[in-house]
């Protein structure tokens, strides 16, 4: 375990990727770091002690989003250039954190939604799911930029992103909004 951000630094996920998405002008960044690594001897109960290591994450991501939503009664406060700045950057922190949060909870390992779903199916469909791990990463990656270009190449509209993403971070935004009284 390191704050060294360096250390975290996994090759293609944090440099190649990000890369690719930058020269080909891609409507956002995608990228990752290596995983914090969890000793299972540590726990309990494994299996349903990995559903909370791997919520952890996206609790702390929604966590963040309210804080800086509950942070917009403040900007009132603050000279009105200095306010402006500050309510451009707690919109953006909501929107990233949610956004986050909602990814990271997509049921596919290696993404925390799926070690929560391994944790929480039957071993019937929790040993299928846990076995797709390696192809995990590939499999957003084709999901959500391959498939998207195949289709609009074949004259199809076809946004994963937008449906899969999209549409419940704008209602869990919407929901911190109003739960914090800042809507």
């Amino acid at each position: 375990m390191t704050f060294n951000p360096i250390k975290h630094v996994d090759p293609f996920g944090t440099i190649v990727l990000p890369a690719i998405l930058l020269l080909a002008h891609a409507p956002f960044l995608f990228g990752y770091a290596k995983p914090v690594p969890v000793n299972f001897a540590r726990l309990r109960n494994p299996r349903r002690d990995m559903i909370w290591v791997a919520a952890a994450g996206p609790a702390m991501n929604l966590l963040m989003a309210i804080i800086a939503a509950l942070l917009l009664h403040m900007v009132g406060f603050l000279p009105p250039i200095t306010g402006q700045w500050v309510l451009y950057n707690l919109v953006h922190a909501i929107e990233f954190n949610v956004l986050l949060a909602v990814f990271n909870l997509i049921p596919l390992p290696p993404l925390d939604g799926g070690r929560v779903a391994v944790g929480v199916l039957p071993d019937a469909l929790a040993v299928p799911l846990a076995r797709l791990e390696r192809y995990g990463t590939a499999i957003v990656i084709g999901l959500f930029l391959i498939l998207p270009v195949i289709a609009a190449r074949a004259g199809a509209h076809f946004d994963v992103f937008a449906q899969l993403i999209g549409r419940p971070t704008a209602a869990v935004i919407k929901a911190i909004l109003l739960l914090t009284g800042t809507h």
